[in-house]
């Protein structure tokens, strides 16, 4: 029988696991292929991409912010259904996908984001524009990667659960 703890744990489950695939995309596709850009190039496309989601993509939305909704809500739901092993292994994921993902987004790259968008990138000399890529990529590159594996070990954690119960 479907309860409502599963079907949270389900959907954080599947959210999680989709944030992870969207920010993988980012490290193995996305990034490397702005990469082979010049500074204006790099900067104009991850402009262009992140505009997509600063305008509240709807779907990108529903999975970012709805992945921590249902992991949280099936946290608390799990306080009283859960015992043991199986709630260390919630509680833990929780505080991974929490801290390391949502936190990191929110304290790191959507800062970087902010910056490079508030740029007018028209108006840069091409030292300016180097300079602003190395103020925004390499950073931002380190904490997507951190993202990336926090936001899987956080998938993989509630798969375990999920095979558990």
């Amino acid at each position: 029988m479907l309860t409502v703890f599963s079907l949270l744990l389900i959907l954080a489950t599947l959210g999680c696991a989709l944030v992870a695939g969207l920010t993988l995309v980012f490290a193995i596709v996305i990034m490397p292929g702005l990469k082979t850009l010049g500074d204006l190039g790099f900067l104009q496309g991850f402009k262009a991409i992140d505009r997509v989601i600063q305008d509240g993509q709807p779907l990108f939305m529903l999975v970012w912010i709805g992945s921590a909704l249902a992991l949280i809500l099936a946290t608390l739901l799990g306080f009283w259904l859960l015992r043991g092993v199986d709630l260390v292994l919630l509680i833990t994921a929780l505080i991974i996908y929490i801290a390391g993902v949502q936190i990191a987004t929110v304290k790191v790259n959507i800062p970087l984001n902010n910056r490079l968008q508030a740029l007018d990138l028209a108006e840069l000399d091409a030292a300016a524009l180097a300079a602003a890529r190395a103020d925004f990529e390499p950073r931002w590159l380190r904490w997507n990667l951190i993202r990336t594996w926090l936001a899987t070990l956080t998938s993989v954690l509630l798969l375990v659960l999920l095979l558990r119960i």
